[in-house]
């Protein structure tokens, strides 16, 4: 539970830098699948370090889906936009209202009662099929990306966030589908949904931070990554609860999402500054 929340914090102040590098960054084609938009992005600080926690971040949430059910790791992951808010009013001088704070509270509430009741990761390894599938997904997240740019604005950014969110969700299960690292896992297809879900999510969240209502498609991405995720882990993995404790992971999971997406407007970055305004980066 401390790396699922660690990942959380590394995420959502990576978030924060992000947002503003592909903000500043020149527009693209406008589809959700612009590879150039990253190496655009790339070349500012922000994104570099952004990408640095992102990094940690990732090694953080392995650990704690090889330990503890994938249902509690999607929520502590949701938990991140709790840690943007926080590092926006800190850094940038958003400032959050009464009623966001109490949101800020409420994710941590839900986290606690998630910890109190989740029981360890499931057994289970997952059948062929159900890999191939995940495979599948993967690829139809970089499809729906992809046609995602002909879409009016609001709707781009729900499909963006939706979609990028899949991925993520993608990523969660197929930690859990691949035994060890070895010759052997060339052959799992689960180790190939990690790499293309991974790679599309992030794409198309960097298109979503640049372009549309990006609290729109902060919000899809929460749903993508939490629900789908967790649904698979208890279904085919063997997730569960402790033991009497079914209804306080329930509501606790219920509780973090949507504490995080009440949340969601700190997935938008803050405007680009005119001429002579100061960094409030420091920049």
């Amino acid at each position: 539970m401390v790396c699922a929340l660690g990942a959380a914090v590394c995420f959502g102040t990576a978030s924060v830098l992000q947002a503003m590098a592909a903000r500043a960054a020149e527009p693209g084609t406008g589809s959700g699948v612009d590879a150039a938009l990253l190496l655009r992005a790339a070349r500012q600080w922000r994104y570099v370090v952004g990408l640095g926690l992102d990094a940690a971040g990732f090694v953080l949430q392995i650990v704690a889906l090889r330990n503890i059910p994938i249902y509690t790791v999607g929520a502590a992951l949701a938990a991140s936009l709790a840690v943007t808010a926080v590092v926006s009013a800190r850094l940038l001088h958003v400032p959050l209202s009464g009623a966001e704070w109490g949101a800020v509270g409420t994710v941590c509430a839900g986290l606690a009662m998630l910890a109190l009741s989740s029981g360890e990761e499931g057994s289970g390894t997952g059948s062929f099929a159900l890999k191939l599938g995940l495979l599948g997904v993967a690829g139809l997240v970089l499809l729906v990306g992809a046609v995602a740019g002909g879409l009016p604005d609001r709707s781009r950014a729900l499909v963006l966030g939706l979609a990028s969110g899949t991925g993520f969700g993608v990523v969660e299960v197929a930690v859990r589908l691949i035994d060890d690292v070895s010759l052997a896992t060339l052959a799992n297809p689960a180790l190939y949904a990690l790499l293309l879900g991974g790679g599309a999510g992030f794409l198309l969240l960097t298109s979503a931070l640049q372009r549309g209502s990006v609290t729109v498609a902060t919000a899809g991405m929460v749903l993508g990554e939490t629900i789908g995720p967790a649904a698979v882990g208890v279904a085919w993995l063997g997730d569960s609860t402790r033991e009497g404790l079914t209804w306080l992971a329930v509501l606790g999971f219920a509780v973090a999402v949507a504490g995080a997406l009440a949340l969601a407007r700190f997935g938008e970055p803050p405007a680009a500054p005119r001429p002579g305004d100061p960094d409030p980066a420091g920049a």
